[in-house]
């Protein structure tokens, strides 16, 4: 059934502009204002995806497969791997947001696809959050952190951490419906009883932004503040570079998000007045957009920069280049390895009359595998 425009305006109570981006009374072909954001938003979408795959993808590649498991690596395996099933589904954002907020993918791709999104929101948060409180507890309060900083427990917080995160982002699963609009379907939350609309909307925002951003900054900046403090107090060793990382990790936190939940939190305005309605409809794809940047900033700040990450990265790479250009010089074309069968009892009696006059010289097949070199 297809439902007019000033319908679902007029039902407003019902409907939420959160991830949504969709206005009855705007025309985003026409306004270019709008569009220009929304463009903008659009690439920044895409800038997380391509920088967001590859970047959580090695980092879950090295701690996964290649490292030594250890609390940290747990730690930044958990936030890679939420990053990187975030990622993964950012191609529907961008087909959303370039289709002029046009959902084709159905019903349950829009639930799971905002389910996605917050759990991603969640889970990184908390994780960031704990490996402030890790680094903490490590250095200032070491015989504590020893006696319970076991990789045992560490995977109850992460389990706990990902059933915390599910929770949290269960209601979208629920809520979270499609509706056509003259033949344009939007994904929007669906508050279904009117007269509970504005509570359900006002908890859901509440939620995220205390559980999402205020106490986790809160809790980072603190362990942080302390952590620098404490240091200089003490004259724990650590290094300018390992200072300017945290202070990049807790500002890039703030910029990434604290845009994002001011305009959910102003969204909230909209139920008693319309008047920043365009305001609202450019800056929630764009604070979104900001937002998904975080995910590919995790491994970048957190791992990439690190030294033994990056020392780890170039001999895992220098062995792989080298057991490719082996197995590409010792493999030749199927003509070469015909010739190199017709004429191997030639070389071996060659070989063999070698040894026998210089037995000094080791000769030694250039395709053979060496162990030393592996």
């Amino acid at each position: 059934m297809e439902i007019s425009k000033e319908t679902v305006f007029d039902e407003y109570e019902n409907y939420s502009y959160t991830l949504d981006y969709y206005s009855p009374e705007s025309d985003l072909e026409e306004d270019m204002h709008l569009g220009i954001l929304h463009w903008i938003s659009l690439m920044l979408y895409v800038l997380a995806f391509v920088l967001g795959i590859p970047g959580n993808a090695i980092v879950i590649w090295f701690m996964g497969f290649k490292w030594k498991k250890t609390v940290s690596t747990l730690w930044f395996l958990n936030l890679a791997i939420a990053d990187f099933i975030f990622v993964l589904f950012l191609p529907l954002y961008v087909s959303y947001v370039a289709l002029s907020f046009h959902w084709p993918f159905g019903l349950w791709l829009c639930k799971a696809n905002s389910f996605i999104a917050l759990l991603n929101m969640f889970s990184s948060v908390f994780f960031l959050t704990v490996i402030s409180l890790d680094h903490y507890f490590r250095l200032i309060h070491p015989v504590l952190s020893h006696r319970h900083r076991t990789l045992k427990n560490s995977l109850v917080v992460a389990v706990f951490v990902w059933l915390l995160a599910s929770l949290l982002g269960g209601p979208n699963l629920y809520f979270r419906d499609t509706l056509e609009v003259n033949n344009h379907i939007i994904c929007y939350n669906n508050f279904q009883d009117p007269d509970l609309t504005l509570m359900r909307h006002h908890v859901l925002t509440w939620v995220k932004f205390l559980f999402g951003y205020l106490f986790p900054l809160l809790t980072m900046s603190f362990c942080y503040l302390c952590l620098i403090f404490k240091v200089k107090k003490r004259n724990i060793p650590m290094s300018s570079k390992q200072f300017w990382t945290i202070l990049c990790v807790v500002i890039a936190f703030m910029v990434c998000w604290t845009p994002y939940h001011l305009f959910s939190i102003w969204e909230l305005t909209m139920y008693h007045n319309s008047s920043f309605q365009h305001v609202l409809q450019g800056g929630l794809p764009l604070s979104t957009g900001l937002a998904f940047l975080n995910s590919c900033l995790n491994p970048i700040l957190y791992v990439l920069i690190s030294k033994k990450f990056q020392t780890h990265f170039r001999a895992s790479t220098a062995e792989i280049l080298k057991h490719s250009l082996w197995e590409v010089s010792c493999h030749g074309t199927a003509s070469e390895q015909i010739r190199s069968a017709e004429t191997k009892s030639l070389s071996s009696l060659e070989t063999a009359q070698l040894s026998t006059l210089f037995p000094e010289i080791s000769v030694e097949s250039p395709c053979e595998p060496n162990n030393k070199s592996f």
